[in-house]
């Protein structure tokens, strides 16, 4: 049964309004998880990627979703897909982060639509944040959300088709389940995919743990900054091609084509798992 998109869109025009510290142990936090040593103090520039950590939204255990996600209903709409995902997203920099900044994310949902999919109906919910901290607005996002039906999973298969150029730069990140739930704690993301391999396998169907879709565009972002020396990107677009399942190493890698700059994820069999390009 598809989802009723006239009452889903009612949620449009929904805005949230939310304050978080970027304190050093935040900050060292997600440094160790990028596993860079964790010496950052206040004032100092705190890895690409901290806002994904900043506001999450906080329920009491009584207020989650089987899927360990806060239930819906109440900012975001009440989508009845069972499986929700990151689809991708843009970000816009006009400024930088500092430890120490008190950050106020405002959110608003910009549009909820409904696609035909392969397997089943697609609900597509986009949820603009602004971030300001004391010297202005440092980064406008977009975050794309995607919800679907329970469908047999690939991506954990042989190598599928999408040819990328020859990397300027590349490096491995162990997969590991340790990773993924310290990216979780440090996030305080309860979705069960990233650590819940019983649940993943008997209630989603995934073969294995799936790495955070932040996760990727984080590393995808990070060697962005490197290839700027240091800088963040005026803009950063990410996209989820199919899902990265944990064992085993994945590769980051970019390089510069006509087009710009391109970074992508590969995973240990070969897929190409997130797309991005950097200005």
């Amino acid at each position: 049964m598809a989802p009723d998109i006239d009452h889903l869109k009612t949620w449009i025009g929904a805005t949230r309004e939310s304050r978080d510290v970027i304190s050093p142990r935040l900050t060292n936090s997600l440094a160790a998880v990028l596993d860079e040593s964790p010496t950052l103090g206040e004032g100092d520039v705190p890895p690409a990627g901290i806002h994904w950590c900043l506001s999450p939204e906080i329920a009491p255990m009584s207020g989650l979703g089987p899927d360990g996600h806060p239930a819906r209903g109440d900012f975001l709409p009440p989508v009845p897909l069972p499986r929700r995902m990151w689809a991708g997203g843009n970000l816009a920099f006009s400024g930088e982060f500092r430890v120490g900044d008190e950050v106020t994310r405002r959110s608003r949902i910009a549009d909820v639509a409904l696609k035909a999919g392969r397997t089943g109906p697609l609900c597509f919910v986009t949820v603009m944040h602004d971030y300001a901290g004391p010297r202005g607005v440092v980064l406008t996002e977009r975050h794309d959300i995607v919800y679907r039906s329970l469908e047999v999973s690939s991506g954990g298969g042989a190598p599928t088709e999408t040819p990328m150029p020859t990397p300027e730069e590349s490096h491995d990140v162990e997969a590991s389940p340790t990773l993924l739930a310290r990216y979780s704690a440090v996030t305080f993301n309860g979705h069960r995919i990233h650590y819940d391999r019983d649940y993943c396998q008997r209630e989603e169907g995934y073969p294995g743990l799936l790495v955070h879709g932040p996760l990727q565009a984080t590393f995808l972002l990070r060697l962005a900054c490197r290839m700027k020396g240091g800088r963040l990107p005026e803009r950063f677009a990410f996209r989820g091609v199919m899902p990265l399942f944990d064992g085993g190493r994945f590769a980051v890698s970019t390089a510069r084509t006509d087009e710009g700059r391109q970074l992508w994820v590969r995973s240990q069999a070969g897929n190409v798992t997130m797309l991005a390009t950097a200005e």
